[in-house]
């Protein structure tokens, strides 16, 4: 539901200076992978070009010569980006291959890959930036700004880098590159709010399809309040969507304290709360189900923190892959579950801190993934 005038607006004193806001290029596209030669076309080649003779030459059937290795050049195969974090978010490392498992609709399967992978980063950092809390000078505006700047300030010269704001439809303010001069004139443009509408759904699983065949470290960071009001998709296929695309989500939700304030002084309403629930309940949905984290600052101190987390978790995870026992391409939702469990025992690990104490810890990992189905 909006906020009224003497919702939660009225009670922060924000007002709103200027209507005006970014013009929208519907046609703009974010980081499709490039086709090799000029104008995106394959490159011819060359007529004097020599073909590779063919050691067996063109067979008179379909017997394969003994001793020749074959392939399945179809089989499914799930790579699954794991971190393990302790209680206080960092990343646990060294732990043996032997001590993970991989459940696959409960069935355990065989790990065919294990690395320790550390890479530059490919971030899309998706921005609300409506006029509904984005006031020009509004304390909310104010936090977005620390948020979105201070995230691209940890970023190392070796990461790409989008921005991309949302208020009615989102609008690409600058595409992935490592020049940070583009990202700066970008974030610059972060001033005046256009529309009051925030179509988050929307948003996000049109960054997540275009950001799918990206390869390497990949995410989405997410700035928002997590209130959706005019997108097209509902919730439930904004979820399917962001699982089938594979682009990890890291939410960092918007205006805690504030709330905080106007819920006690009875400037919120009961179904303006009840929104904010919601709202969050949907960003942590989005987060865990896609193998991110969900954040909910209630200063802005605890900022570097969070980036720190997020940081720290693209950079060091665990890749896992496997090639799942059930190779049906029937284009169903199959469940993941990745455990640390002793192979002898099959008990759950015991991870000790420096002085042999038991610590919790979680793991991050996606979800789940949609079978590919048969091509026709």
């Amino acid at each position: 539901m909006m906020l009224g005038v003497l919702g939660l607006t009225v009670f922060l004193g924000e007002h709103m200076r200027a209507q005006q806001g970014p013009n929208s290029d519907s046609s703009t596209t974010v980081a499709r992978p490039r086709k090799p030669g000029a104008n995106g076309s394959a490159p011819a080649p060359e007529p004097d070009q020599a073909t590779i003779p063919s050691k067996f030459g063109k067979p008179k059937d379909s017997t394969i010569p003994e001793g020749v290795p074959t392939f399945r050049s179809d089989a499914i195969t799930v790579t699954v980006d794991t971190a393990v974090l302790d209680n206080k978010g960092h990343f646990i490392p060294n732990i043996p291959k032997q001590n993970f498992r991989i459940l696959e609709d409960s069935v355990p399967q065989q790990m065919a890959g294990f690395s320790l992978g550390e890479a530059p980063m490919t971030v899309c950092m998706l921005v609300e930036f409506s006029n509904r809390f984005q006031s020009f000078y509004s304390r909310a505006w104010f936090q977005t700004l620390t948020a979105a700047y201070g995230f691209v300030q940890t970023l190392k010269p070796e990461d790409y880098v989008a921005v991309i704001a949302y208020d009615l439809r989102p609008e690409i303010l600058s595409d992935f590159t490592t020049d940070r001069q583009q990202t700066a004139e970008a974030m610059s443009r972060l001033r005046i709010a256009g529309f009051s509408e925030s179509s988050l759904f929307d948003a996000l699983t049109e960054t997540a399809q275009r950001m799918q065949d990206i390869e390497g470290r990949k995410a989405i960071v997410l700035i928002a309040s997590g209130i959706d009001t005019l997108s097209k998709l509902t919730f439930d296929k904004a979820r399917r969507a962001l699982q089938d695309a594979g682009v990890p989500v890291y939410t960092i939700g918007l205006m805690q304290s504030l709330r905080e304030m106007a819920d006690a002084s009875g400037a919120m309403g009961t179904m303006e709360r009840l929104d904010f629930i919601q709202a969050d309940n949907e960003m942590r949905t989005f987060a865990t189900e896609t193998g991110g984290m969900s954040y909910f600052p209630r200063f802005d101190a605890e900022f570097p923190g969070i980036f720190q987390s997020i940081e720290q978790t693209l950079r060091s995870d665990y890749v896992l892959t496997y090639n799942p026992s059930n190779q049906a391409r029937d284009g169903k939702v199959r469940r993941i579950k990745v455990q640390l469990i002793n192979p002898e025992t099959n008990e759950p690990v015991r991870i000790n801190d420096d002085k042999g104490k038991a610590i919790k810890y979680k793991i991050v990992a996606k979800t789940g993934y949609t079978a590919p189905r048969e091509v026709e």
